[in-house]
């Protein structure tokens, strides 16, 4: 068993082993990882870095812009948008059949982003998400560029699109790690539409009502979202989310052979995190860490903070083992800028280090006047 640590926006090598848990169950998927939301820390995975057909999994991306669009003034929710003739074909998948899911939206009539929103995210319409496309970008050429360009941004280095649904294509594709690190994103980046939107379990439109194929929405209180995704050459993918008190989950299951065996299976992942791993905060944003030692500096010290929450997720009844230390950028030299990073806190457990983050300045530190430097100056050479 290994717990992988993730920085920000990408996955970390950092990697320790853990003997007192069990393994993960054994998961009928191509592909899966389990990502603790607020520490980012992998708590399981398989082949979590091959590349995959990510199907409707890919409408992930399309919300987020989307999502974006909206906070930057460039949509309205209240806003109609044009219904192309590609929109209204689901970008070429059809509508129904098992060639593709539609919210059914026609030409001509209006729709607003709000009603294309919901046709996306809970009954997976490819014509909503076309239609999103065109009214971001032109067209779903553009707006793949976008969705790219954004995919980099994340850190999803293993991740290229060419359309706004997920329709199969050779040159479209990611990886079970890329997924969580979008899918954490959405849920960090816009945590009001994420709520307002990922639990619904149904929505009608043009007098169809049609449910969210999420199964796990019914049979665990806890789930709140996210996505799901099929293809005859992906297979039955789940994005599900689920949050117990504090603690949210993040699980990526990919591959399935079955619709229920997604479900099924994912809820085994979500439900060995829970079972066997707590997360804590450690220390909120802008809490003092430590003070550093500063050098031809207005003052001799300079508190150091962390830039996020920090939390850390362990295996159960092992946080009070834990260590943590701190390490500082010397000679650290004023003038410092506020948030300018000036050392680092490292965390151990039984002596073998977990996880480390970078320490900043809580404030800025001006330099000393003239006499104050000189006489720093001379005891940094006596060292």
């Amino acid at each position: 068993m290994r717990l992988l640590l993730l920085p920000l926006l990408f996955l970390s090598s950092i990697a320790f082993a853990l003997d007192d848990i069990p393994p993960p169950p054994t998961l009928a998927a191509k592909a899966y990882l389990l990502l603790d939301f607020n520490s980012r820390a992998v708590l399981a995975q398989q082949n979590a870095n091959e590349r995959v057909d990510p199907a409707s999994l890919t409408k992930l991306m399309t919300a987020y812009l989307s999502f974006k669009a909206l906070k930057n003034g460039h949509l309205q929710l209240e806003q109609t948008l044009p219904v192309s003739v590609k929109a209204w074909k689901g970008g070429g998948a059809g509508c129904g059949g098992g060639a593709g899911s539609c919210m059914f939206i026609e030409p001509n009539k209006p729709v607003t982003v709000d009603q294309l929103l919901h046709g996306m995210i809970v009954i997976s319409g490819n014509d909503a998400s076309v239609a999103l496309a065109e009214g971001i970008a032109s067209s779903e050429e553009a707006f793949a560029d976008l969705m790219n360009k954004e995919a980099a941004r994340l850190g999803m280095k293993g991740t290229h699109f060419v359309n706004s649904t997920g329709l199969p294509d050779p040159n479209h594709y990611t990886t079970a790690s890329d997924l969580a690190i979008l899918a954490a994103a959405l849920v960090r980046d816009y945590p009001e539409q994420y709520k307002r939107l990922y639990s619904l379990k149904d929505y009608t439109f043009n007098n169809i009502k049609q449910a969210n194929r999420n199964r796990l929405l019914w049979v665990d209180p806890f789930v709140d979202g996210m996505k799901t995704g099929h293809t005859s050459s992906a297979g039955y993918c789940l994005v599900s989310s689920a949050k117990r008190g504090d603690m949210r989950l993040i699980s990526i299951l990919l591959g399935a052979p079955s619709d229920t065996a997604r479900a099924v299976e994912s809820q085994k992942l979500l439900n060995y995190g829970f079972q066997f791993f707590e997360s804590r905060l450690i220390y909120k944003r802008g809490q003092a860490v430590s003070k550093l030692k500063v050098w031809k500096g207005r003052d001799d010290t300079l508190a150091a903070t962390v830039a996020d929450d920090l939390y850390v997720t362990l295996p159960k009844n092992q946080l009070a083992r834990m260590r943590a230390s701190v390490a500082s950028k010397q000679p650290l030299i004023a003038p410092v800028a506020a948030r300018q990073e000036i050392g680092a806190i490292r965390f151990s457990l039984d002596g073998k280090q977990i996880l480390e983050r970078p320490l900043v300045a809580s404030q800025e530190m001006p330099v000393a006047g003239i006499f104050g430097r000189l006489w720093d100056s001379l005891k940094l050479m006596l060292q």
